[in-house]
């Protein structure tokens, strides 16, 4: 009788595996089916002079090989993104700091504060730049749609004379999607598309955001200027006024830019805003991208400090570093200390 009801339960397990599966098929074809849609020779010039000013102009070397890298699995910066100097860093760390709220504030697992970070593996680098993406989409969608690209073998518009082709944007196909989760789930099934060597990564998130937004609100959000959204830089900045807004986030995590440079900057203590008694003497901790950074910097940022307790014989003229000068935007005043790091930002 045990054998009879196994034999039974063989076929039924194995009915309902082939169920799962014609079930998928069904859903990544109704996907493909009538979301896939191609860009236009139209839309292509347009994406260029929005990115560039001009539609001949094309992605630098930069651009095309830049791609979503992560550091070694398990490691001290297992949670962080590979950035080269450029204008890809600004972009890479946008997307850094979306990782970092997943994986800190987000997701449910058994490790507290930086271990959160430290213990992950090549898959779960994958699921965070996944969530990190799509919140990042959704957000640029305003919250009611997410557009995302992917490079396809076939050529969907045909070179020009007004542009000049370069090999991928030509085989672009965007997907449009109703739901965050949907996108989401999306995104880390084609994960390879963005974090791939040769993938164009970078590039086709930057397309999604755009897409995203859409054209027309880009234009609106950008007024009558006619600066393209990607311009070499021409000088440093050497003090930015960062509004109240910005200063207090709903998360402990900033996104600081200055000199060209960018990294993120945050706590693994999500009382660090709503707790006034937290922010006596704090640890803040900060990731470049920078290939040179071995380990999380971190900081000790002392807001009761006395000035009677400060070295004197300082040169009141001395030059402290951008960073220290952002994080006294927030806390006035404060004494930062680098525990031993060169201050590289």
């Amino acid at each position: 009788m045990g054998d009879r009801g196994a034999e039974l339960a063989a076929p039924q397990t194995e009915l309902e595996e082939i169920t799962s599966k014609i079930s998928d098929l069904n859903k990544w074809r109704e996907i493909f089916s009538f979301h896939g849609l191609e860009i236009s020779n139209t839309t292509h010039q347009g994406l260029r002079q929005l990115l560039f000013g001009s539609v001949s102009h094309r992605f630098s070397c930069e651009w095309t090989q830049a791609c979503f890298r992560f550091r070694e699995p398990y490691s001290d910066l297992a949670y962080a993104l590979e950035a080269e100097e450029g204008g890809t860093r600004a972009v890479l760390m946008a997307v850094q700091a979306h990782i970092i709220k997943y994986l800190l504030f987000v997701r449910n697992t058994e490790y507290t504060h930086l271990e959160r970070l430290c213990r992950i593996s090549h898959r779960e680098q994958g699921t965070a730049l996944a969530a990190a993406l799509a919140d990042t989409l959704w957000a640029a969608g305003g919250g009611r749609m997410a557009i995302i690209c992917l490079i396809t073998a076939a050529v969907h518009a045909a070179p020009s004379r007004d542009h000049r082709a370069d090999s991928f944007t030509e085989r672009v196909q965007i997907f449009e999607f109703g739901e965050k989760a949907a996108a989401q789930e999306f995104i880390f099934d084609h994960i390879n598309c963005f974090r791939g060597e040769g993938s164009h990564g970078v590039i086709l998130y930057l397309y999604s955001l755009l897409f995203s937004r859409t054209l027309e609100r880009l234009q609106e959000d950008l007024g009558c200027t006619a600066t393209p959204l990607l311009k070499s830089s021409s000088g440093n900045i050497t003090c930015t006024e960062v509004c109240r807004g910005l200063r207090t986030p709903r998360l402990p995590i900033w996104l600081c830019g200055t000199a060209g440079r960018h990294g993120v900057l945050f706590s693994t203590d999500v009382r660090l805003l709503r707790d006034w008694r937290v922010e006596r003497r704090f640890p803040l901790l900060l990731c470049s991208g920078r290939r040179a950074q071995s380990t999380t910097a971190r900081l000790t940022v002392d807001t009761h400090s006395h000035p009677w307790e400060e070295d004197r014989s300082e040169d009141p003229g001395k030059r402290h570093p951008s960073l220290e000068m952002a994080v006294r935007s927030k806390w006035a005043g404060a004494t930062i200390t680098w525990n031993g790091t060169d201050p590289f930002f």
